[in-house]
């Protein structure tokens, strides 16, 4: 019988072990422990910004982000369609109100429908940006970095600065992608806009088994994050509170998981670049398959891998259960979070490129586990009838 060959999983061949038995050895294993800081620390010197913030996951870091930039129950806040749902209930959450935005083709956020939404839906009075069917200030947006792929922020960003939109970027899919050239060359995904996310859940590219971390430029910001997330104690001694705040600090466990993981991070990224393009010269003009390719000018993080099928979902979802029945994982592109049920009837501006993809796209399997001989069974699978 074929070894299953899941689609996405944890690799923890490092010094894992060792550095958790550490944790629990000195009996440090909750929120409070030097693996904490240190894993903050060596994140913030990765991905060079000045600090950065333990949360328990990459949602509760969208929702501190977004507290941060001052959503309220009154604003409403742009977010993408095509994503992972947890992208945007953090809206929710705080009680204001999505607007869904189309994808391009990289499957991030159009910057071209985001002007044109601004130009055309909403009024831009006394530095708000005011959508004319709601009455809603559009106060902020969350650009993901889909799949490892890098959002336009060249386009993005400006459009953002003239209109006084924050920007939350959920770069939960995307530690390690940076800019290689251009205006923000050596700009890493989630340390451009006003704030960022990123996730180390166990799919991730480093895991820390849950967890995930805010970063910004903004020292005061990120002083901020800390205390909300730490239940905003005023005196730690007298037990002071001067804020609603959150248990949601990382702890010294997963901390030293993640530092493990952290270390082998670009090793991984060259695990997942050479089985890209094994996948990408394989199967590219195979039936009207291709697989997407990712931006030009940015050194990606490869986390995901989507195979296109021109002809759409009856293709893909004859590939999923071919791949199944040879006892290898795959799965579609998310269901849009505008057709999901919690978001019935909320605003969407021109939802394309969206549907389209989400009827075409079959994400197969790219765990840095994976060696050249599976990815040349998955390949013989998806190839041979």
């Amino acid at each position: 019988m074929s070894r299953f060959i899941p689609l996405s999983v944890p690799n923890l061949k490092g010094n894992e072990l060792k550095y958790v038995t550490d944790a629990v050895e000195t009996e440090w294993v909750s929120t409070a422990g030097p693996y904490v800081n240190d894993f903050e620390k060596k994140i913030a010197e990765y991905v060079h910004v000045p600090a950065a913030v333990s949360c328990q996951n990459g949602t509760s870091a969208l929702h501190i982000s977004l507290m941060l930039m001052g959503v309220t129950r009154e604003d409403a806040v742009i977010v993408p369609t095509l994503t992972f749902i947890a992208a945007v209930n953090p809206v929710k959450y705080i009680g204001a109100e999505p607007v869904f935005m189309d994808c391009d083709d990289s499957l991030c956020m159009d910057p071209v429908k985001l002007k044109k939404y601004c130009e055309t839906e909403c009024d831009y009075v006394d530095g708000k940006l005011i959508d004319r069917a709601t009455g809603r200030h559009v106060k902020a947006m969350v650009v993901v970095h889909v799949f490892g792929n890098m959002a336009d922020m060249v386009s993005i960003l400006p459009i953002a600065r003239q209109y006084n939109i924050k920007v939350v970027e959920d770069a939960t899919e995307a530690l390690g992608t940076y800019y290689t050239e251009g205006e923000y060359k050596g700009k890493y995904a989630g340390t451009m806009g006003d704030i960022g996310a990123y996730s180390f859940n166990g799919n991730k590219i480093i895991t820390t088994g849950g967890g995930g971390m805010i970063v910004s430029n903004d020292e005061a910001l990120l002083a901020k994050a800390k205390h909300l997330t730490t239940q905003a104690k005023a005196d730690q001694v007298n037990f002071i509170h001067d804020d609603i705040g959150y248990n949601y600090r990382m702890t010294n466990l997963q901390a030293a998981m993640g530092l493990a993981q952290l270390e082998q991070l670009e090793d991984f990224i060259a695990i997942k670049t050479r089985n890209y393009n094994m996948y990408k010269d394989a199967l590219d003009g195979v039936d009207g398959m291709s697989v997407i390719p990712f931006r030009e000018g940015i050194r990606t993080n490869y986390w995901f891998y989507s195979v296109l099928f021109e002809e759409g979902d009856h293709s893909r979802d004859d590939l999923i259960k071919k791949l199944s029945d040879n006892d290898i994982q795959s799965r579609p592109i998310w269901g849009l979070i505008s057709d999901q049920l919690p978001y019935e009837g909320s605003r969407t501006f021109e939802l394309e490129k969206a549907p389209w993809y989400w009827r075409r796209v079959v994400n197969v399997p790219c765990s840095t586990n994976l060696t050249a001989e599976d990815c040349e069974r998955v390949i013989e699978v998806i190839i041979n009838d």
